[in-house]
């Protein structure tokens, strides 16, 4: 008789993890320290909110110096080992985008071209030009998942910060722009979420959070006017 029947209980909300804002500055230090290649690459994620494999798979053609844009329209197969298998479709038609970038990553960007340009130089036909990756190891191939995955585990001990998977870096840009004072349909354009409805239950709690700080800040004030 039970056949069909579903139970319908409270589904337990996975609670997200990013860096807080405070400790972004000593991530990045370590980051420096520890290798610029993984510095740069933690940086962008951080200052964009894309995936590590949309990461991974940019290429300098997808990257808009003169109106501060890039193109996130495909993600890097970490797995492969057929170069033509490499680029694969980002996780949802939504995921494809254009998003904005500030000035100082923008300049950060273009330090780094100039990096990457003196590699090619010095490498010359030992480069891998085919590829056009923005972020990259030192000869233009891809980095990978475990290198990525590993220095991460390393810096954030380093840095004396709590373990995190690499993809708190992207929720760490969502609730920098929470801080910020963006709203969640910004947010899941950004972000590429499928739905307005997944962005609000992921960040839900953290914009209450923010909303009873801010809460906080208005009832001194009142009671400051109110004396």
């Amino acid at each position: 008789p039970c056949v069909g029947a579903t139970i319908k209980g409270k589904s337990k909300k996975k609670e997200i993890k990013f860096i807080d804002s405070t400790d972004i500055p000593i991530f990045l230090k370590t980051a420096y320290e520890y290798g610029y290649t993984y510095w740069i690459f933690f940086n962008f994620m951080i200052e964009t909110g894309m995936r590590k494999g949309e990461v991974a798979a940019l290429q300098w053609s997808d990257i808009n110096f003169k109106e501060n844009k890039v193109s996130v329209n495909k993600t890097l197969d970490f797995q492969t080992n057929n170069d033509e298998e490499l680029f694969g479709d980002t996780k949802t038609y939504r995921s494809e985008r254009t998003i904005s970038i500030s000035q100082s990553m923008m300049n950060k960007l273009r330090f780094h071209l100039q990096w990457q340009n003196q590699n090619k130089s010095n490498l010359d036909e030992l480069y891998r030009h085919e590829l056009n990756l923005v972020f990259c190891r030192e000869n233009g191939d891809i980095m990978p998942k475990s290198s990525l995955f590993n220095a991460f585990r390393r810096i954030l001990k380093q840095a004396n910060l709590p373990s995190l998977p690499i993809h708190s870096l992207r929720h760490t840009h969502a609730v920098l722009l929470l801080e910020a004072g963006a709203d969640m349909k910004y947010i899941q354009e950004r972000l590429g979420h499928g739905s307005y409805q997944i962005t609000a239950d992921v960040y839900s709690h953290i914009s209450k959070r923010l909303d009873e700080k801010e809460m906080n800040k208005y009832e001194e004030y009142i009671n400051q006017i109110m004396k």
